[in-house]
């Protein structure tokens, strides 16, 4: 299989845990006889440095000539002081409607290696694993904004149209999995969430196989914390999506553990990223965790090029590492052994060295 793939660093950690994904990436390349091509471009705080764009034209158009994108991270102090539609996550804005990246899953899932991270008692996290899907092109995020000296404003808008085609993919990725989609809103004080909730609801006829609940945003936030094995598929808006998937990571033990698919028009390349930020304080250090980016490459492996074995072959050697001891600071654990992301890194390319050579000479001979 031949592939090509757009890299976009960006800015603080995002270099550093974008290589850690590549080196494995190529790894595998080599191990399953595929060809992976990694183009890189500028993209977010550092593009602006370079090119005064968060988005150069240069970087959109090798995007939309690949097959998949993996980016980094982007953004820091150095760039807030920038007016809004200036700034890194202009950029980031800009990329996904372009591409018409309109959907957006964060899969969360317990390590087993690392449950003892997790900020709840075992008894409650059990085996959790579940999906959010947040919707991306739409809400508060890309309404109209207004600032003055004495008021602001920020429109969130939703119309049908965008919550239909979310809640398809969603009814969709529960349909592949336990057959449960909860859909978050706040219908009770929200035109936009009114909509959401009747249109969600509408749609389930379509679906009878699947179990619809709704929970509003507030009593959602507590539930993922009392009792996160009642989740299977969350759909939920925008606004909502982010701020209760990075809820959601700290089951897990960190953000920097969690990846992401964004994916939309048919006809584009999906982008992957790990959801954490780009740490200014930690570039450089090599200290940062690489797992969330080489967890957006396996989902890369999986979602775009439908390469399940490659990406089992990853995950099993990171679990592996992880059992064996090793730990970036931000996952550490009193009895783990601590050290650098590059070290790290190594340490799992060690691990695929040793699996078995067999899946890759049965895939050459097929």
């Amino acid at each position: 299989m031949r592939k090509t793939i757009a890299v976009l660093p960006g800015d603080g950690i995002g270099p550093e845990v974008t290589a850690a994904a590549i080196a494995v990436l190529k790894d595998c390349a080599s191990a399953f006889r595929h060809e992976f091509e990694f183009l890189e471009f500028a993209f977010g705080g550092n593009a602006i440095d370079r090119f005064d764009n968060p988005l150069p034209p240069e970087t959109l158009a090798g995007c939309r000539a690949s097959d998949a994108i993996l980016l980094g991270a982007i953004g820091g102090p150095r760039w807030e002081s920038l007016p809004f539609g200036t700034r890194p996550e202009a950029g980031l804005l800009g990329l996904r409607k372009q591409l018409g990246l309109y959907i957006n899953l964060r899969p969360i899932r317990l390590r087993p290696a690392l449950r003892g991270i997790s900020p709840l008692r075992l008894d409650r996290l059990g085996n959790t694993d579940f999906e959010i899907v947040r919707e991306l092109a739409g809400d508060i995020y890309f309404g109209e904004h207004k600032i003055t000296k004495e008021k602001a404003s920020d429109l969130a808008e939703y119309s049908v149209f965008e919550i239909e085609r979310v809640a398809r993919y969603a009814f969709g990725r529960a349909a592949a999995r336990k057959k449960h989609l909860t859909s978050i809103d706040k219908a009770n004080v929200l035109a936009s969430s009114t909509l959401w909730r009747d249109t969600v609801g509408s749609l389930a006829r379509e679906y009878p196989e699947i179990a619809l609940d709704h929970q509003y945003v507030d009593n959602a936030s507590m539930q993922i914390l009392l009792r996160p094995t009642q989740f299977d598929v969350i759909l939920t808006g925008n606004m909502f999506g982010d701020i209760l998937s990075d809820e959601a990571a700290a089951l897990a033990g960190s953000i920097g553990l969690i990846p992401s698919l964004s994916c939309g028009a048919k006809d584009q390349p999906a982008l992957y990223e790990p959801i954490h930020g780009s740490a200014p304080t930690l570039a450089g250090k090599d200290v940062a965790c690489p797992l969330g980016a080489i967890f957006s490459s396996t989902l890369m492996l999986r979602e775009s090029f439908d390469l399940q074995e490659e990406s089992d072959w990853i995950e099993s050697a990171v679990d592996r590492v992880l059992e064996n001891g090793y730990r970036t600071a931000d996952i550490a654990e009193s009895n783990s052994r601590t050290v650098s992301g590059t070290e790290f890194t190594q340490q799992i390319r060690e691990e695929l060295k040793k699996s078995p050579a067999r899946i890759a000479q049965v895939k050459s001979t097929a």
